[in-house]
């Protein structure tokens, strides 16, 4: 399945899985790199309970999330990229207003649309995504293990099998409120509802047990760890520390970016990369054929399941010049 977000983006294509899901690691980036997704009590609690919200209105399973300063991963599956898309509109503005709120900016939030990544193959690509996903923090040398990343990252929540609480603010109740009673105050507190942002297993993971999989995500956890260890022995350093994190301006702008290009898709061999980038060329040479189709008109054209159609060409105006 695919959807075009604008003619000028390239065309996301996702295939589900054995289960009929489409597994998809999601990254979204804010602004020029800046810091306005910094850890605190306080935005921890907020952008988990969008998540929560957006999961239960769009009936996407989330299997892992790590929030950065400054970006976001979430590793989803769902049913149709229309869900997908559906969750992240809603995640991404609900962010925004919540965090603009936090921080007084007042400008654009996210640098560019999410990049939507689909994850084929069998427990070891869903496994090494997992990890790359509970590594946030930690490969970047801000600290020393995940379980110690003062911001949102699932893995002590699945090492131990929860889920993570978050709150929601019902800005429209509250804005109505405050417009029909200024006097007395009227408090967001009064408006918050707590929320539970449910985490699902790898769907390589279902017929684990609970235990196993627990067990399974602490030896992830470890890894990571001692990885990191290795790597600060090798390069006497050592990581920035939680203190330092939380102390960062959430207004910095870093002198230099990532700039690499995503993949198109994880793979776990070879021959399923190749059966993809098949399937994927097949799909955007039948979309675009279409979307030629119907920019010349041909309002009967059909496009392919699990895509979103541009919109209907622009129709001239024909003057014609009256006689006298």
């Amino acid at each position: 399945m695919a959807f075009l977000e604008g003619m000028s983006h390239r065309l996301r294509y996702a295939p589900p899985g054995p289960n009929g899901e489409t597994l998809v690691e999601i990254t979204h980036r804010c602004l020029a790199g800046m810091f306005l997704l910094r850890p605190s009590k306080g935005l921890n609690t907020i952008v988990i309970g969008v998540l929560a919200l957006a999961q239960c209105k769009y009936q996407v399973r989330v299997h892992a999330c790590s929030y950065l300063s400054n970006h976001g991963h979430l590793l989803i599956s769902a049913k149709s990229q229309k869900q997908i898309s559906s969750f992240m509109e809603f995640v991404g503005s609900n962010v925004a207003r919540e965090v603009n709120l936090l921080h007084k900016w007042r400008t654009s939030f996210w640098a560019r649309p999410y990049t939507g990544i689909p994850v084929a193959g069998g427990s070891d690509i869903q496994v090494q995504r997992l990890k790359y996903i509970l590594s946030q923090g930690t490969k970047e040398n801000l600290v020393d293990s995940p379980l110690r990343w003062p911001g949102i990252n699932t893995a002590e929540a699945l090492a131990n099998g929860e889920n993570l609480k978050g709150v929601w603010v019902d800005r429209t109740a509250l804005h109505e409120a405050r417009r029909k009673s200024p006097r007395p105050k009227v408090y967001a507190i009064d408006f918050e509802e707590e929320l539970t942002l449910e985490l699902s297993p790898l769907p390589s993971w279902v017929d684990l047990t609970p235990q196993q999989r627990q067990e399974e995500t602490r030896a992830l956890i470890k890894d990571i760890e001692q990885q990191a260890a290795t790597r600060h022995r090798r390069n006497g350093t050592r990581p920035l520390g939680r203190r330092a994190v939380l102390r960062q301006d959430p207004h910095y702008r870093p002198e230099k970016l990532k700039t690499s290009q995503a993949p198109k898709v994880h793979v776990g061999n070879q021959e399923l990369r190749k059966r993809f980038f098949q399937a994927y060329r097949l799909f955007t040479e039948a979309f675009r054929a279409a979307g030629e189709r119907l920019r010349i008109g041909d309002l009967s054209t059909e496009f392919s399941e699990g895509s979103f159609p541009p919109a209907l060409p622009f129709v001239e105006v024909n003057l014609k010049l009256k006689p006298g």
